[in-house]
Protein backbone atom coordinates (compact mmCIF):
# COMPACT_ATOMS: atom_id res chain seq x y z
CA UNK A 1 0.00 0.00 0.00
CA UNK A 2 1.47 3.22 -1.13
CA UNK A 3 1.52 6.27 1.71
CA UNK A 4 2.35 10.31 1.92
CA UNK A 5 3.16 10.40 5.26
CA UNK A 6 5.59 13.51 5.42
CA UNK A 7 8.71 13.72 6.79
CA UNK A 8 7.79 15.36 9.64
CA UNK A 9 5.05 13.21 10.54
CA UNK A 10 7.79 10.11 10.52
CA UNK A 11 9.66 11.87 12.94
CA UNK A 12 7.10 10.55 15.30
CA UNK A 13 7.62 6.66 16.30
CA UNK A 14 4.37 5.71 16.83
CA UNK A 15 3.55 7.01 12.91
CA UNK A 16 6.96 5.65 11.33
CA UNK A 17 5.57 2.45 12.63
CA UNK A 18 2.16 2.68 11.40
CA UNK A 19 3.77 3.93 7.95
CA UNK A 20 5.82 1.05 8.37
CA UNK A 21 2.40 -1.46 8.68
CA UNK A 22 0.33 0.12 6.02
CA UNK A 23 3.27 -0.49 3.64
CA UNK A 24 3.31 -3.83 3.96
CA UNK A 25 -0.68 -4.53 3.16
CA UNK A 26 -1.08 -5.51 -0.10
CA UNK A 27 -5.17 -5.41 -0.18
CA UNK A 28 -5.44 -9.10 -1.07
CA UNK A 29 -9.00 -8.82 1.50
CA UNK A 30 -7.77 -12.54 3.02
CA UNK A 31 -8.36 -10.98 6.60
CA UNK A 32 -11.71 -10.56 5.91
CA UNK A 33 -12.63 -13.86 5.79
CA UNK A 34 -11.42 -14.39 9.65
CA UNK A 35 -12.19 -11.15 11.00
CA UNK A 36 -15.45 -11.82 13.56
CA UNK A 37 -16.64 -8.37 13.07
CA UNK A 38 -16.66 -8.38 9.34
CA UNK A 39 -18.93 -11.92 9.72
CA UNK A 40 -21.28 -10.66 11.98
CA UNK A 41 -21.76 -7.06 10.19
CA UNK A 42 -20.85 -7.75 6.48
CA UNK A 43 -19.55 -4.22 6.48
CA UNK A 44 -15.86 -3.50 4.53
CA UNK A 45 -15.37 -1.34 7.02
CA UNK A 46 -15.99 -3.81 9.68
CA UNK A 47 -13.11 -5.47 8.08
CA UNK A 48 -9.18 -5.40 8.90
CA UNK A 49 -9.15 -4.40 5.62
CA UNK A 50 -11.64 -1.08 5.89
CA UNK A 51 -10.43 -0.16 9.40
CA UNK A 52 -6.72 -0.14 7.80
CA UNK A 53 -8.21 2.75 4.65
CA UNK A 54 -10.06 4.55 7.81
CA UNK A 55 -6.93 4.65 9.75
CA UNK A 56 -4.43 5.76 6.58
CA UNK A 57 -6.43 8.18 5.73
CA UNK A 58 -6.73 9.84 9.49
CA UNK A 59 -3.15 9.34 9.96
CA UNK A 60 -1.85 10.65 6.87
CA UNK A 61 -4.34 13.68 6.83
CA UNK A 62 -3.71 14.52 10.76
CA UNK A 63 -7.17 15.21 10.71
CA UNK A 64 -9.75 14.99 13.82
CA UNK A 65 -11.05 11.45 14.16
CA UNK A 66 -14.43 11.85 12.70
CA UNK A 67 -17.82 9.67 13.98
CA UNK A 68 -17.66 7.15 11.41
CA UNK A 69 -13.85 6.50 11.93
CA UNK A 70 -14.29 6.06 15.82
CA UNK A 71 -17.26 3.78 15.15
CA UNK A 72 -15.43 1.53 13.31
CA UNK A 73 -12.35 1.41 15.11
CA UNK A 74 -14.23 0.56 18.31
CA UNK A 75 -15.80 -2.02 16.70
CA UNK A 76 -12.47 -3.78 16.38
CA UNK A 77 -11.94 -6.60 18.83
CA UNK A 78 -8.37 -6.82 18.48
CA UNK A 79 -8.49 -10.36 18.41
CA UNK A 80 -5.38 -10.22 15.68
CA UNK A 81 -7.20 -13.47 13.78
CA UNK A 82 -6.57 -11.26 10.88
CA UNK A 83 -2.56 -11.13 11.49
CA UNK A 84 -2.77 -15.15 11.84
CA UNK A 85 -4.30 -14.68 7.97
CA UNK A 86 -2.23 -12.27 6.73
CA UNK A 87 0.23 -13.67 3.53
CA UNK A 88 1.86 -10.20 4.02
CA UNK A 89 2.53 -10.23 7.02
CA UNK A 90 0.68 -6.95 8.71
CA UNK A 91 1.12 -6.04 12.11
CA UNK A 92 -2.19 -5.01 12.77
CA UNK A 93 -1.72 -5.20 16.54
CA UNK A 94 0.44 -2.10 16.65
CA UNK A 95 -1.81 -0.11 13.61
CA UNK A 96 -4.96 -0.47 15.44
CA UNK A 97 -3.34 0.51 18.94
CA UNK A 98 -2.30 3.68 17.43
CA UNK A 99 -4.89 4.51 15.82
CA UNK A 100 -6.73 4.14 19.73
CA UNK A 101 -4.26 6.41 21.41
CA UNK A 102 -4.35 9.25 18.68
CA UNK A 103 -8.52 8.73 18.59
CA UNK A 104 -8.43 9.28 22.39
CA UNK A 105 -6.15 12.21 22.07
CA UNK A 106 -7.70 14.01 19.63
CA UNK A 107 -11.62 12.74 19.56
CA UNK A 108 -13.93 14.15 21.97
CA UNK A 109 -16.74 11.72 22.51
CA UNK A 110 -20.23 11.61 23.68
CA UNK A 111 -20.58 12.50 27.27
CA UNK A 112 -22.22 8.99 28.26
CA UNK A 113 -18.89 7.27 26.39
CA UNK A 114 -16.63 9.04 28.25
CA UNK A 115 -18.05 8.25 31.03
CA UNK A 116 -18.21 5.08 30.72
CA UNK A 117 -15.05 4.78 29.68
CA UNK A 118 -13.32 6.54 32.86
CA UNK A 119 -15.35 4.49 35.17
CA UNK A 120 -13.88 1.45 33.41
CA UNK A 121 -10.23 2.54 33.21
CA UNK A 122 -10.79 3.58 36.70
CA UNK A 123 -12.11 0.16 38.49
CA UNK A 124 -11.13 -2.63 36.36
CA UNK A 125 -7.59 -2.60 36.56
CA UNK A 126 -7.68 -2.45 40.96
CA UNK A 127 -8.54 -5.46 42.33
CA UNK A 128 -10.74 -3.56 45.46
CA UNK A 129 -12.64 -1.17 43.68
CA UNK A 130 -13.87 -4.20 41.07
CA UNK A 131 -14.62 -6.08 43.44
CA UNK A 132 -16.86 -3.05 45.46
CA UNK A 133 -18.17 -2.56 41.82
CA UNK A 134 -19.31 -6.26 41.43
CA UNK A 135 -20.85 -6.77 44.83
CA UNK A 136 -22.77 -3.05 43.60
CA UNK A 137 -23.78 -4.90 40.13
CA UNK A 138 -25.14 -8.00 42.13
CA UNK A 139 -27.28 -5.94 43.91
CA UNK A 140 -28.43 -4.06 40.64
CA UNK A 141 -28.61 -7.27 39.05
CA UNK A 142 -32.57 -7.45 39.45
CA UNK A 143 -32.97 -4.15 37.98
CA UNK A 144 -30.91 -4.32 34.59
CA UNK A 145 -33.79 -4.49 32.54
CA UNK A 146 -35.02 -0.89 33.60
CA UNK A 147 -31.63 0.49 32.58
CA UNK A 148 -31.78 2.89 29.25
CA UNK A 149 -28.18 1.86 27.89
CA UNK A 150 -27.39 -1.45 26.74
CA UNK A 151 -23.66 -1.23 27.67
CA UNK A 152 -25.38 -0.25 31.95
CA UNK A 153 -27.31 -3.74 31.42
CA UNK A 154 -24.21 -5.41 30.44
CA UNK A 155 -22.59 -4.55 33.44
CA UNK A 156 -25.00 -5.51 35.72
CA UNK A 157 -25.28 -9.29 34.16
CA UNK A 158 -21.71 -9.62 33.90
CA UNK A 159 -21.29 -9.91 37.57
CA UNK A 160 -21.08 -13.81 38.51
CA UNK A 161 -23.25 -14.78 41.42
CA UNK A 162 -21.09 -15.43 43.83
CA UNK A 163 -17.66 -13.61 44.38
CA UNK A 164 -15.05 -15.37 45.81
CA UNK A 165 -13.08 -13.90 48.78
CA UNK A 166 -9.80 -12.79 48.77
CA UNK A 167 -7.05 -14.89 48.48
CA UNK A 168 -3.85 -14.56 50.51
CA UNK A 169 -1.91 -16.21 47.68
CA UNK A 170 -1.91 -13.35 45.63
CA UNK A 171 0.16 -11.42 48.37
CA UNK A 172 3.70 -10.50 47.98
CA UNK A 173 5.07 -13.50 48.95
CA UNK A 174 7.80 -16.37 47.77
CA UNK A 175 6.48 -19.96 47.30
CA UNK A 176 9.18 -22.51 48.05
CA UNK A 177 9.62 -25.03 45.38
CA UNK A 178 8.33 -29.16 46.35
CA UNK A 179 11.50 -31.77 46.03
CA UNK A 180 14.49 -30.06 44.34
CA UNK A 181 14.08 -26.59 42.81
CA UNK A 182 14.47 -26.23 38.91
CA UNK A 183 13.16 -22.42 38.27
CA UNK A 184 12.55 -19.48 40.58
CA UNK A 185 9.99 -17.56 38.36
CA UNK A 186 7.55 -14.71 38.72
CA UNK A 187 3.64 -15.37 38.60
CA UNK A 188 1.58 -12.38 37.47
CA UNK A 189 -1.49 -12.29 39.89
CA UNK A 190 -3.43 -9.74 36.81
CA UNK A 191 -6.14 -7.61 38.31
CA UNK A 192 -9.70 -8.14 37.35
CA UNK A 193 -8.64 -11.78 37.56
CA UNK A 194 -7.92 -11.63 41.23
CA UNK A 195 -11.60 -10.44 42.28
CA UNK A 196 -13.78 -12.82 39.22
CA UNK A 197 -11.51 -16.36 40.01
CA UNK A 198 -8.81 -16.92 42.39
CA UNK A 199 -8.68 -20.52 41.63
CA UNK A 200 -6.86 -20.02 38.95
CA UNK A 201 -3.94 -18.18 40.12
CA UNK A 202 -3.85 -20.97 43.07
CA UNK A 203 -4.03 -23.79 41.07
CA UNK A 204 -1.01 -22.32 39.24
CA UNK A 205 0.88 -21.50 42.11
CA UNK A 206 0.28 -25.31 43.18
CA UNK A 207 1.26 -27.08 39.92
CA UNK A 208 4.67 -25.11 39.42
CA UNK A 209 5.40 -25.96 43.07
CA UNK A 210 4.79 -29.29 42.04
CA UNK A 211 7.03 -29.55 39.23
CA UNK A 212 9.90 -27.67 40.76
CA UNK A 213 9.52 -24.37 40.72
CA UNK A 214 9.92 -21.46 43.70
CA UNK A 215 6.87 -19.23 42.74
CA UNK A 216 7.53 -15.26 43.55
CA UNK A 217 5.15 -12.68 43.56
CA UNK A 218 6.31 -9.33 43.37
CA UNK A 219 5.87 -6.69 45.47
CA UNK A 220 4.66 -4.00 43.20
CA UNK A 221 3.23 -5.77 40.15
CA UNK A 222 -0.22 -5.63 39.60
CA UNK A 223 -2.30 -4.81 36.15
CA UNK A 224 -0.21 -5.04 33.14
CA UNK A 225 -1.88 -2.14 31.08
CA UNK A 226 -4.02 -4.35 28.78
CA UNK A 227 -7.40 -2.75 29.48
CA UNK A 228 -6.51 0.65 29.14
CA UNK A 229 -3.78 0.39 26.47
CA UNK A 230 -7.10 -1.17 24.25
CA UNK A 231 -8.82 2.13 25.23
CA UNK A 232 -6.05 4.43 23.74
CA UNK A 233 -5.72 5.93 27.32
CA UNK A 234 -1.37 5.11 26.41
CA UNK A 235 -0.52 7.50 29.75
CA UNK A 236 -2.13 4.95 32.11
CA UNK A 237 -1.51 1.84 30.46
CA UNK A 238 2.32 2.61 30.53
CA UNK A 239 1.70 3.31 34.16
CA UNK A 240 0.90 -0.01 35.00
CA UNK A 241 3.48 -1.62 32.97
CA UNK A 242 6.50 0.22 33.98
CA UNK A 243 5.17 -0.62 37.98
CA UNK A 244 5.36 -4.46 36.71
CA UNK A 245 8.51 -3.96 34.97
CA UNK A 246 10.70 -2.02 38.19
CA UNK A 247 9.03 -4.99 40.52
CA UNK A 248 10.12 -8.30 37.90
CA UNK A 249 13.06 -6.38 37.32
CA UNK A 250 13.62 -5.75 41.42
CA UNK A 251 12.93 -9.53 41.65
CA UNK A 252 15.67 -10.57 39.22
CA UNK A 253 18.45 -8.47 40.64
CA UNK A 254 17.22 -10.05 44.09
CA UNK A 255 17.19 -13.42 43.17
CA UNK A 256 16.76 -14.75 39.77
CA UNK A 257 14.37 -14.99 37.43
CA UNK A 258 13.71 -17.65 34.97
CA UNK A 259 10.52 -16.69 33.52
CA UNK A 260 7.46 -13.93 34.02
CA UNK A 261 4.39 -16.65 33.82
CA UNK A 262 1.51 -15.50 32.78
CA UNK A 263 -2.24 -17.23 32.80
CA UNK A 264 -4.06 -14.62 31.51
CA UNK A 265 -3.73 -15.15 27.87
CA UNK A 266 -4.87 -11.30 27.18
CA UNK A 267 -2.40 -10.56 29.79
CA UNK A 268 0.45 -12.32 28.08
CA UNK A 269 0.06 -10.81 24.88
CA UNK A 270 0.69 -7.39 26.11
CA UNK A 271 3.18 -7.87 28.57
CA UNK A 272 5.52 -9.96 25.25
CA UNK A 273 4.88 -6.75 23.35
CA UNK A 274 6.44 -4.29 26.55
CA UNK A 275 9.35 -3.52 24.23
CA UNK A 276 7.45 -1.94 21.67
CA UNK A 277 5.13 -0.36 24.31
CA UNK A 278 8.66 1.62 25.47
CA UNK A 279 11.05 1.58 22.27
CA UNK A 280 12.34 5.01 22.35
CA UNK A 281 12.15 5.52 25.84
CA UNK A 282 14.63 5.51 28.82
CA UNK A 283 12.21 2.08 29.89
CA UNK A 284 13.02 0.50 26.40
CA UNK A 285 15.78 -2.02 27.21
CA UNK A 286 14.43 -2.89 30.55
CA UNK A 287 10.48 -3.48 29.15
CA UNK A 288 12.29 -5.72 26.41
CA UNK A 289 14.06 -7.56 28.78
CA UNK A 290 10.55 -8.37 30.67
CA UNK A 291 9.03 -8.84 27.45
CA UNK A 292 11.80 -11.34 26.72
CA UNK A 293 11.05 -13.94 29.54
CA UNK A 294 7.13 -13.36 29.93
CA UNK A 295 5.89 -17.36 29.25
CA UNK A 296 1.75 -18.30 29.08
CA UNK A 297 1.86 -20.81 31.49
CA UNK A 298 1.55 -23.47 29.33
CA UNK A 299 4.44 -22.35 27.32
CA UNK A 300 6.76 -22.95 31.27
CA UNK A 301 4.38 -26.38 31.68
CA UNK A 302 6.03 -27.98 28.34
CA UNK A 303 9.42 -27.16 29.52
CA UNK A 304 8.90 -28.72 32.88
CA UNK A 305 8.08 -32.67 33.34
CA UNK A 306 4.70 -32.33 33.26
CA UNK A 307 3.41 -36.35 34.52
CA UNK A 308 1.17 -38.36 31.78
CA UNK A 309 -1.85 -39.19 33.32
CA UNK A 310 -3.95 -42.58 32.74
CA UNK A 311 -7.63 -41.91 30.80
CA UNK A 312 -9.69 -39.67 32.60
CA UNK A 313 -12.99 -40.38 30.82
CA UNK A 314 -13.76 -36.46 30.60
CA UNK A 315 -14.37 -34.64 27.36
CA UNK A 316 -12.84 -31.59 27.30
CA UNK A 317 -14.09 -28.72 24.58
CA UNK A 318 -11.27 -26.63 24.63
CA UNK A 319 -11.46 -22.93 23.70
CA UNK A 320 -8.55 -21.01 21.86
CA UNK A 321 -8.16 -17.83 23.17
CA UNK A 322 -8.09 -15.50 20.74
CA UNK A 323 -4.84 -13.86 22.47
CA UNK A 324 -3.04 -17.01 22.76
CA UNK A 325 -3.68 -18.45 19.75
CA UNK A 326 -3.55 -15.51 17.59
CA UNK A 327 -1.84 -13.02 19.70
CA UNK A 328 1.19 -15.16 21.15
CA UNK A 329 1.19 -18.34 18.05
CA UNK A 330 0.20 -20.61 20.73
CA UNK A 331 -1.54 -23.30 19.08
CA UNK A 332 -1.15 -26.33 20.04
CA UNK A 333 0.63 -26.42 23.35
CA UNK A 334 -1.69 -26.12 25.72
CA UNK A 335 -4.09 -28.71 24.32
CA UNK A 336 -1.10 -31.25 24.09
CA UNK A 337 -0.65 -30.88 27.43
CA UNK A 338 -3.97 -31.56 28.11
CA UNK A 339 -4.14 -35.18 26.21
CA UNK A 340 -0.97 -35.73 27.91
CA UNK A 341 -2.88 -35.49 31.88
CA UNK A 342 -5.12 -37.57 30.38
CA UNK A 343 -8.23 -35.85 29.28
CA UNK A 344 -10.15 -35.92 25.82
CA UNK A 345 -9.85 -33.21 23.57
CA UNK A 346 -12.35 -31.63 21.82
CA UNK A 347 -12.37 -29.10 19.30
CA UNK A 348 -15.41 -27.13 18.29
CA UNK A 349 -15.91 -25.58 14.56
CA UNK A 350 -14.66 -22.13 13.92
CA UNK A 351 -12.11 -21.85 16.81
CA UNK A 352 -10.40 -19.64 15.27
CA UNK A 353 -13.34 -16.52 15.99
CA UNK A 354 -13.17 -14.64 18.71
CA UNK A 355 -16.02 -15.28 21.70
CA UNK A 356 -16.88 -11.92 21.81
CA UNK A 357 -15.00 -11.06 25.35
CA UNK A 358 -12.10 -8.91 24.30
CA UNK A 359 -10.71 -7.03 27.55
CA UNK A 360 -14.04 -4.09 27.71
CA UNK A 361 -15.67 -5.04 24.30
CA UNK A 362 -18.19 -7.36 25.63
CA UNK A 363 -19.40 -3.57 27.69
CA UNK A 364 -18.79 -1.36 25.60
CA UNK A 365 -19.77 -3.28 22.36
CA UNK A 366 -22.68 -5.41 23.86
CA UNK A 367 -25.19 -6.17 20.85
CA UNK A 368 -21.78 -7.47 18.44
CA UNK A 369 -20.43 -9.41 21.66
CA UNK A 370 -23.55 -11.56 22.44
CA UNK A 371 -23.91 -12.56 18.70
CA UNK A 372 -20.10 -13.90 18.93
CA UNK A 373 -20.90 -15.24 22.26
CA UNK A 374 -23.73 -17.38 21.05
CA UNK A 375 -22.19 -18.65 18.18
CA UNK A 376 -19.28 -19.73 20.33
CA UNK A 377 -21.45 -20.90 22.80
CA UNK A 378 -23.20 -23.21 20.23
CA UNK A 379 -20.25 -24.49 18.28
CA UNK A 380 -19.61 -25.42 22.12
CA UNK A 381 -21.98 -26.66 23.48
CA UNK A 382 -22.48 -29.46 19.99
CA UNK A 383 -19.64 -31.15 21.43
CA UNK A 384 -21.56 -32.28 24.42
CA UNK A 385 -18.08 -32.01 26.66
CA UNK A 386 -18.32 -32.67 30.53
CA UNK A 387 -16.18 -29.54 30.42
CA UNK A 388 -14.79 -26.71 28.95
CA UNK A 389 -11.60 -25.14 29.11
CA UNK A 390 -9.84 -21.99 28.19
CA UNK A 391 -6.58 -19.89 29.13
CA UNK A 392 -8.48 -16.35 29.37
CA UNK A 393 -10.59 -15.26 32.19
CA UNK A 394 -12.37 -13.01 29.87
CA UNK A 395 -13.28 -15.62 27.34
CA UNK A 396 -14.22 -17.97 30.55
CA UNK A 397 -16.72 -15.48 32.09
CA UNK A 398 -17.91 -14.18 28.32
CA UNK A 399 -18.33 -18.35 27.84
CA UNK A 400 -19.70 -19.20 31.00
CA UNK A 401 -22.21 -16.40 30.72
CA UNK A 402 -24.35 -18.34 27.98
CA UNK A 403 -22.59 -22.72 28.47
CA UNK A 404 -24.53 -25.55 30.34
CA UNK A 405 -21.68 -26.90 30.95
CA UNK A 406 -18.52 -25.40 33.75
CA UNK A 407 -15.97 -23.43 32.12
CA UNK A 408 -12.34 -23.82 34.04
CA UNK A 409 -9.30 -22.62 33.13
CA UNK A 410 -6.84 -24.90 31.56
CA UNK A 411 -4.30 -24.92 34.60
CA UNK A 412 -7.22 -26.01 36.74
CA UNK A 413 -7.70 -29.28 34.97
CA UNK A 414 -3.89 -29.94 34.96
CA UNK A 415 -3.64 -29.15 38.69
CA UNK A 416 -6.28 -31.69 39.33
CA UNK A 417 -4.34 -34.43 37.26
CA UNK A 418 -1.52 -33.59 39.28
CA UNK A 419 -2.88 -34.14 42.90
CA UNK A 420 -4.58 -30.93 43.12
CA UNK A 421 -8.29 -30.53 43.90
CA UNK A 422 -11.25 -31.09 41.34
CA UNK A 423 -12.37 -27.31 39.82
CA UNK A 424 -14.58 -25.74 42.25
CA UNK A 425 -16.58 -25.00 38.68
CA UNK A 426 -16.99 -28.87 38.56
CA UNK A 427 -17.82 -29.71 41.96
Amino acid sequence: MQTVFTPQQLEDPATRRSNQILRTCIHCGFCTATCPTYQVLGDELDSPRGRIYLIKDMLEKAREPDEKTVKHVDRCLSCLACMTTCPSGVHYMHLIDHARSYIEERYRRPLMDRALRWMLAQVLPYPMRFRLALLAAKMGRPFARLMPDARLRAMLTMAPKTIPPVSRNDDPQVFPAQGGRKMRVALMTGCAQKALNTDINDATIRLLRRLGCEVVIARGAGCCGALTHHMGKASQSHGFAANNITAWLSEQAQGGLDAIVINTSGCGTTVKDYGHMFSGTDLAGPAQQVADMAVDITELLARLDLPEGPAKGLRVAYHAACSLQHGQQIKTTPKDLLRRAGFEILEPKDAHLCCGSAGTYNLMQPEISAQLRAHKVQNLQALTPDVIAAGNIGCMMQIGQGATAPVVHTVELLDWATGGPKPRAMV
